[in-house]
């Protein structure tokens, strides 16, 4: 063998051996991502935010997006990924002498921040950085890192995860996130007594709201009369009171200019964060927007139309491709997404298809229905029997797995159906046994969930929820106007 040509062998063999180790790196930094983060996640993770649900809504999101972060950090062959801007709300986990003087006075403070770091390590130092938590845990991560960097002929540090000590929350002070959520278990009350101490409140509360609860339904009858809407929603659980402002908001606007909001005939009004059309075709009206911006909204409706016409047809394309399978967006499962972004994703996954066409009969999936997420790396399967497909996928590695999975989504659709179907039945069952006025769940609250508990209320029947508003949740709460918020596996 010449020396050029040992040469290159070498070369060929060291870049090799780099790349190895840069794997290597990079699923050791992931994978002590999470015990690294464990002071963020108690400090922001939405159970303790159960009397906030916009707090708890913001931080449920960001959280999701940091972990599509992190995992396309972890994805074989990423060199690089896009910034992205996260808003957290943090509790304060000190003593009450150091307490920070930006925090609410509700317990926590809001963080914003964005990341451009191109490792795992480095992430995790980011975030713990921009919200002012502790990093002294980091140290020996950092030092086995460092220690990873050195040549490959130095060797590959031992992996071992981090799991800490008890020693470790006493010697610094911290407090231990696995200890106190187990001491609420342990202090949680039960059903029956939680009702005993709480039923008083919820009814003077409940008769204090019912003139604005009337007000609310006279309002959207109303307006959705007179401009033939499909329906009014909010995205968040506002109160009633909050909700007549803005139903009065749009019937003033309505009043004072009723052309227009000609062109939302037909359409079904979200109150949301801001204005706009999601990706389902709902016109969002941002509750901190001027009428001016409504009305602007309203008269740039028919060019969303067109783009909205424009995504069902993708759609349509997409579904011939793809065996019958058909793309949905299921806005409980994430955050609202505007239309113009959903139909750049349906853009860009349908190129992707059209790249390289697929062999799948025309029917052979049909049926079944699919996610698209930018911030995934691997395809995957809901539990409720949706198929979650990355963007920019493969063609021929997701045929073989929507080849694969199919019969899996296919029960797992049907076994949904059926707990749906099941969890509307036992919802009248407790609806009329308990006399309830209204029965609801958080989305977070899967069907099985909500089945077992309207079935465990139906053998209690409390007379102490008679004529109320109930939400299965879960945690125990009295909103303002009175609604009782009830965990599912609520302890008799």
């Amino acid at each position: 063998m010449s020396v050029n040509s040992l040469l290159r062998c070498t070369i060929r063999l060291k870049r090799k051996h780099v790349a190895t180790h840069l794997a290597q790196l990079r699923a050791l930094s992931g994978a002590d991502a999470v015990n690294a983060l464990r002071p963020f996640y108690f400090a922001v993770h939405p159970d303790f935010f159960c009397q906030y649900p916009r707090e708890r809504e913001v931080n449920e999101n960001s959280l999701k997006r940091l972990n599509g972060y992190l995992e396309n950090l972890q994805k074989p062959g990423s060199v690089s990924v896009q910034p992205m801007k996260l808003t957290f709300y943090v509790r304060d986990t000190k003593d009450s002498s150091d307490l920070q003087p930006d925090l609410l006075t509700s317990g926590f403070r809001s963080v914003s921040f964005t990341l451009h770091t191109n490792d795992v390590l480095s992430t995790v130092m980011n975030v713990l950085k921009s919200c002012s938590l502790p990093v002294e845990h980091m140290k020996g991560l950092k030092a086995r890192a460092e220690t990873a960097k050195s040549p490959p002929e130095a060797g590959v540090p031992f992996y071992r995860p981090i799991k800490w000590d008890k020693s470790y929350y006493t010697f610094t002070g911290f407090r231990d996130p696995e200890q106190e959520l187990q001491q609420a278990r342990r202090v949680e009350p039960t059903l029956s007594l939680w009702l005993r101490n709480n039923e008083p409140e919820a009814t003077k509360k409940h008769s204090a709201s019912l003139p604005r609860r009337e007000e609310l339904n006279r309002l959207k009858k109303e307006l959705c009369h007179r401009f033939d809407l499909a329906d009014i929603r909010w995205q968040r659980s506002w109160g009633v009171a909050h909700r007549c402002c803005q139903l009065q908001s749009l019937s003033r606007l309505s009043q004072q200019n009723p052309e227009a909001l000609i062109n939302l005939q037909g359409h079904t009004v979200v109150f949301a964060d801001q204005s706009g059309m999601n990706a389902s075709g709902h016109v969002m009206l941002g509750t901190m927007d001027v009428h001016h911006q409504w009305t602007k909204l309203f008269q740039q409706l028919p060019s969303y139309r067109s783009l909205q016409q424009q995504t069902d047809w993708l759609k349509e394309r997409i579904s011939l491709l793809l065996g019958g399978t058909q793309v949905v967006h299921l806005e409980r499962l994430g955050p609202v997404q505007p239309i113009a972004e959903h139909y750049s994703t349906l853009s860009i996954f349908h190129k992707n298809l059209m790249s390289r066409r697929l062999r799948l009969h025309p029917r052979s999936l049909q049926g079944l229905t699919m996610l698209l997420e930018n911030d995934r790396s691997n395809p995957s399967l809901h539990e409720m029997g949706h198929f979650i497909i990355p963007t920019n996928c493969d063609p021929p590695k997701l045929q073989v797995f929507l080849q694969s999975h199919a019969p899996e989504a296919r029960e797992r659709t049907q076994r949904r159906n059926q707990l749906q179907a099941e969890e509307e039945a036992v919802v009248q069952q407790c609806l009329q046994s308990l006399s309830l006025r209204s029965l609801s769940k958080e989305p977070s609250v899967s069907s099985s969930q909500m089945i077992l508990c309207c079935k465990r209320l139906v053998e209690q029947r409390s007379p102490l929820m008679q004529g109320l508003h109930v939400c299965i949740s879960h945690f125990y709460s009295v909103m303002q106007d009175g609604d009782l918020c009830l965990p599912w596996d609520w302890k008799s």
